[in-house]
């Protein structure tokens, strides 16, 4: 008892100090670790409201296996190109490495692509690889290409709402023999930033037209007509929507796709009107990878020893100027690559895409095109 009682008294104040030391700190850790959170929260907010939009050529995505409804059944293993399983999921796994690679681990906003047989090769891509986590669906609607390859839009879950979509045919009155892929078309809700009591913003409205227009297979100036048709349809359904919008709002439109021909030929600079944000004019379209200047790469495929544009992303100026909801990240258009998508080029030097096929030569690799992508930002 004695014992304690001279503890008490001889150390009466230490247990207080020590007990207000005590506080202090955990005042000052609890203002650091808020200003911690602070930093966490807003740092995660800025990653939430970056959407990235892209396009990809995928180079004849075919599953394996025969369609007796088609004639065409090259890409099957009895067929011209002994199309397996093995070489499938080969190229299955080659495009979501590219894909994961280009996405930097988060979702992609929108993936418009072509060159896609079916559902089930979208399945295979996004719902059995490791792209699954990111929560991604699809809009595939199946045409007329003698191939069997169409347009599509895969979106994720996390960033849109799929409102409607629609497939524009495409039509040549100067030849109504001749078919080719149809303009595939959705609108979305943007699920990012300020939103109404149902989730929604109700601002953000995207436009989407995926195009695969008219190759040059049969010659660049015997087929620029056909393109030039594409390239009219187009123009005419964005300036519906355009047209059909209240007063004081601006549509939000992004066309993108595989337009076989380059930004300044006539089907892209005169008859779509689009044009790059230099030599914008009243009435043009936007046409974000108009020149190949800071893009990033040289361009999308390449011709012997030249690189040629012709995978494009275009906008309105909905896109460029609305500061309040989704819009254009100034600088942010990229031709993506990465290392293992291209290889020497030993005929014509620097590099070439390392693709899947080159006419019946199987090489086992991604595609004859690069990818482009644009970032939209609040």
């Amino acid at each position: 008892m004695f014992i304690t009682l001279q503890s008490y008294e001889v150390f009466p104040k230490k247990p207080i100090f020590a007990l207000k030391i005590t506080l202090d700190s955990m005042k000052k850790s609890l203002v650091l670790l808020c200003f911690v959170c602070f930093v966490m929260t807003t740092v995660a907010s800025a990653q939430i409201a970056s959407v990235r939009v892209a396009f990809w050529n995928m180079e004849n995505f075919f599953d394996p296996f025969v369609d007796s409804t088609r004639a065409y059944n090259a890409f099957t293993e009895e067929g011209m190109q002994h199309w397996t399983k093995s070489r499938f999921y080969t190229k299955r796994n080659n495009m979501y490495k590219a894909i994961l690679a280009m996405s930097e681990n988060h979702p992609i906003g929108i993936i418009g692509m072509c060159e896609v047989e079916n559902d089930y090769v979208l399945s295979s891509l996004f719902e059995k690889t490791p792209l699954k986590k990111h929560n991604y669906r699809w809009v595939l609607i199946e045409g007329p290409d003698k191939r069997g390859i169409d347009p599509a839009i895969v979106y994720s879950l996390d960033h849109f709402m799929l409102v409607s979509s629609a497939v524009f045919p495409y039509y040549n009155p100067e030849d109504t023999a001749y078919h080719s892929r149809d303009i595939l078309y959705a609108k979305f809700i943007s699920k990012v930033g300020p939103s109404t009591g149902s989730g929604t913003s109700t601002s953000d409205t995207l436009h989407i037209f995926v195009n695969h227009w008219p190759s040059r297979y049969s010659g660049e100036l015997e087929t620029v007509g056909s393109r030039s048709c594409s390239a009219a349809i187009l123009r005419a359904k964005a300036d519906s929507i355009c047209a059909a919008m209240p007063e004081g709002y601006q549509a939000k439109i992004i066309m993108m796709g595989d337009l076989n021909d380059c930004p300044t030929d006539p089907s892209v600079y005169d008859v779509l009107r689009a044009r790059h944000p230099s030599e914008r004019e009243a009435g043009c379209f936007t046409n974000l990878f108009g020149k190949n200047d800071g893009l990033g790469f040289e361009g999308t495929l390449k011709h012997e020893t030249d690189w040629q544009i012709f995978d494009q992303i275009i906008v309105t100026d909905g896109v460029l100027e609305d500061r309040e909801g989704l819009h254009y990240q100034e600088g942010s258009a990229r031709i993506f690559y990465a290392d293992f998508m291209l290889e020497d080029d030993e005929v014509y030097h620097g590099k070439k895409l390392f693709r899947t096929y080159i006419g019946p030569r199987y090489f086992g690799g991604f595609s004859d095109h690069l990818p482009v992508y644009i970032d939209l930002v609040r």
